[in-house]
């Protein structure tokens, strides 16, 4: 064997780790990369018993596909991190984290120490996130038209739940929209057989002990109970004894004038988190009290936010009535909807709480609107907290072609990394023209010319007629966080990737 030839074996082995996470990382990017911009399309997922999912959401097909490899569960961590963040945006990021991996991988086998790489690559990204930054356009309010376009984006041109999120946004008020422990994606509720629409209050996803009787109430005081609604209990060694049954029947009397005094102070709702006594079920339905037994906290802490009710134990219960009245919450009415099996809660005066209720005629579907609708909510959320972005990869790719320049009055082999950066900006838009057809390479050529004559990074493609039209005046946006903490997101993961030199199976731990 030639010198030649043992030197390209040496590089190949050398570059063994790389190449390979490298090609796993292409493998999970390609899951998602059809997925993307309006001419994008859907992926099926299959499961073991044949269970289906369709869906063209990034952060969805990554979290139910089966995955195995090392590297390639690093990257599905940036769908992940995009979702839990933000709420939207997964496809795009995974997307630049496969890039920023690709472009990485092929200068450090060029010979470019894999170290000055992901240096390079990391000052690239903050200049990149500095650049994309002083591009940001600020909401104003919810009336500004670039709102409105934004989610319509992000809610896939859906028109029926653009105007179910934008009603919830206007009902849930620009005060809680700013809040960053509010999420309005959460207040969404997928129900099969159910129409659209935005409820003031809260939707219980249990439904109460009785269905029949007790439908509706108005002005109903409203108990949250941390615990089972029982008596005391007592040991069984002790109920062995006569001491012990007489003060096992004491704590029965007791328990019975505590439901007394709840029904004397006009409670109508009871939520419970754990279960309810046979004596207090009959009560309850005797006394017209709606009861739902094993509520979950974040429920019962949504209620009590918006009723104004304090969680208890069993043991506040045998307060005067006095101290109890001031531990229940308020709603204007309560009711029992048999359309949806499901309790709603009025919100009144003290919290204005909003439920989204997304519905569709099978599971399929209406899981699907409900990813589309919490993709929207999201977007609005962010768009209102810290503006928006052109696009379709417009501000990227405008954002390439500057590092570009800059790039080249750096010194040293960080250079290469910086270089890294400017290539993978250039996918987001790359994909979506190759998903709608066309030439990439011919059509960012034409779209970069029209920036520059415009001086507008918000020059883009047309997917339906292949023109160059203004992105910005189309209404063809994005939150400008999503962008942000995706390009973050995805540097970080890129570079863990690329550092990589040996996979190494840990020893089980005996404990």
């Amino acid at each position: 064997m030639s010198q030649g030839q043992h030197s390209h074996v040496d590089g190949d082995e050398r570059y063994s780790t790389l190449l390979n996470n490298s090609n796993a990382v292409r493998a999970v990017t390609s899951a998602v990369e059809g997925t993307l911009g309006p001419k994008g399309l859907d992926v099926m997922l299959v499961g073991p018993r044949g269970e289906v999912v369709i869906t063209n959401d990034g952060v969805t097909i990554l979290d139910k596909m089966d995955v195995s490899h090392p590297a390639a569960r690093l990257l599905i961590q940036v769908a992940r991190a995009q979702q839990e963040k933000i709420g939207d945006g997964t496809t795009t990021a995974t997307i630049l984290a496969g890039a920023l991996v690709q472009e990485g991988v092929s200068r450090i086998i060029r010979g470019v120490p894999a170290s000055k790489v992901v240096e390079g690559m990391r000052q690239g990204i903050d200049r990149a996130l500095e650049l994309l930054s002083g591009r940001v356009r600020v909401i104003e309010g919810l009336d500004d038209p670039l709102l409105e376009r934004t989610v319509y984006v992000a809610g896939r041109e859906r028109k029926d739940i653009v105007a179910l999120v934008m009603e919830a946004a206007r009902k849930a008020g620009m005060q809680r929209l700013h809040d960053p422990s509010y999420s309005l994606a959460d207040s969404i509720i997928a129900l099969e057989n159910a129409d659209n629409e935005v409820f003031e209050g809260v939707l219980l996803r249990q439904k109460p002990i009785f269905t029949r009787d007790y439908l509706q109430y108005s002005d109903a005081k409203v108990l949250v109970l941390l615990d089972a609604l029982e008596p005391d209990e007592l040991d069984e060694e002790v109920l062995t004894t006569e001491a012990g049954f007489a003060q096992y029947m004491d704590l029965r009397n007791r328990f019975a004038a505590d439901l007394e005094r709840l029904s004397a102070l006009s409670v109508k709702l009871i939520l419970l988190e754990k279960g309810i006594h046979p004596d207090a079920e009959q009560f309850c339905l005797d006394h017209g009290i709606m009861v739902v037994p094993r509520v979950s906290r974040a429920d019962l802490k949504r209620v009590c936010d918006m009723t104004g009710a304090t969680p208890i134990r069993r043991k506040a219960l045998h307060k005067d009535s006095e101290q109890l009245a001031a531990l229940l919450g308020d709603s204007p009415r309560v009711s029992y909807d048999e359309t949806i099996g499901k309790i709603r809660l009025a919100s009144g005066r003290r919290e204005r709480i909003v439920t989204v209720i997304v519905g569709a005629s099978t599971s399929e579907v209406v899981g699907e609107s409900a990813r589309i609708a919490g993709d929207a909510a999201s977007a609005l959320q962010a768009a209102i907290t810290g503006g928006v972005l052109p696009g379709g990869g417009t501000s990227e790719l405008a954002v390439s072609y500057a590092l570009e320049r800059i790039r080249e009055a750096q010194k040293g082999m960080e250079a290469f990394g910086f270089e890294a950066v400017s290539a993978a900006l250039r996918k987001p838009m790359s994909q979506i023209l190759l998903n709608a057809g066309y030439n990439p390479l011919e059509k960012m050529e034409e779209v970069r010319a029209a920036q520059i004559r415009s001086g507008s990074d918000s020059m883009g493609l047309d997917c339906d007629t292949g023109t160059v039209v203004d992105y910005e005046e189309l209404g063809v946006l994005d939150p400008a966080p999503v962008k942000l903490h995706g390009l973050r997101a995805a540097g970080e993961v890129a570079a863990a990737v690329l550092r990589i030199h040996h996979v190494i199976k840990m020893k089980e731990i005996n404990e």
